[in-house]
């Protein structure tokens, strides 16, 4: 991920889960312009954007609306958050696309994006942020084979009553085996040129 300034400066991150834009100025909401791959797509005002991973589907993408995404689909995933338009659905984009998004009017404060909540970049007014998928993949380990169906049921107490397992696998298996709530990352190199590594099953912020 980098964020363009309108003096030329660049400054770029990384992100597992996803990168998020976020207004300062909670009274007032930041107008947006969002493209891929060089195609503008559309513009409207919004609270924020989220930019995510398929690792990072089930976490604040989640909330905000987005789909669940499987970890074997390769993928990037653009969640607006509460936006003030007719269309704005969240996008599922190809693992190869560029997520562009030029931020047009802010209030006071400005506006600025949190990777994986944990580190912040300043975003000022006309700053063109680039979005995409790391070259190489981050290694994930786990403790055990549970498909990504039974933690999902898990990690969101799922009602699962009157469902009929097709199969003795899905008979065999108990959600009290899988104790594994999330991955875990067991190594996330990072780029030269600032961009995250993607979990194993898609894009990356």
């Amino acid at each position: 991920m980098e964020v363009i300034c309108p003096d030329g400066t660049v400054t770029r991150d990384w992100a597992l889960n996803e990168a998020a834009l976020e207004k300062r100025d909670r009274a007032r909401m930041i107008e947006v312009a969002i493209g891929v791959d060089g195609q503008a797509v559309s513009s409207f005002g919004c609270d924020g954007l989220i930019m995510s991973t398929p690792t990072g589907s089930t976490a604040y993408a989640f909330s905000c609306g987005g789909p669940v995404i499987w970890p074997e689909v390769e993928a990037l995933l653009l969640v607006p958050v509460a936006a003030h338009a007719l269309f704005t659905r969240p996008l599922v984009l190809g693992p190869n696309s560029c997520m562009e998004v030029v931020v047009q009017r802010v209030g006071f404060g400005g506006a600025e994006i949190w990777c994986d909540g944990r580190r912040s970049l300043d975003v000022p007014v006309g700053a063109r942020i680039r979005v995409t998928r790391a070259e190489r993949p981050v290694r994930l380990a786990r403790f055990n084979q549970a498909p990504f169906a039974s933690r999902l049921v898990r990690k969101f107490d799922l009602p699962v009553e009157g469902w009929r397992a097709s199969s003795s696998a899905d008979e065999a298996y108990s959600p009290e085996e899988d104790v594994l709530h999330q991955p875990m990352v067991s190594s996330a190199d990072t780029s030269t040129d600032g961009g995250s590594r993607p979990d194993s099953s898609g894009g990356t912020a």
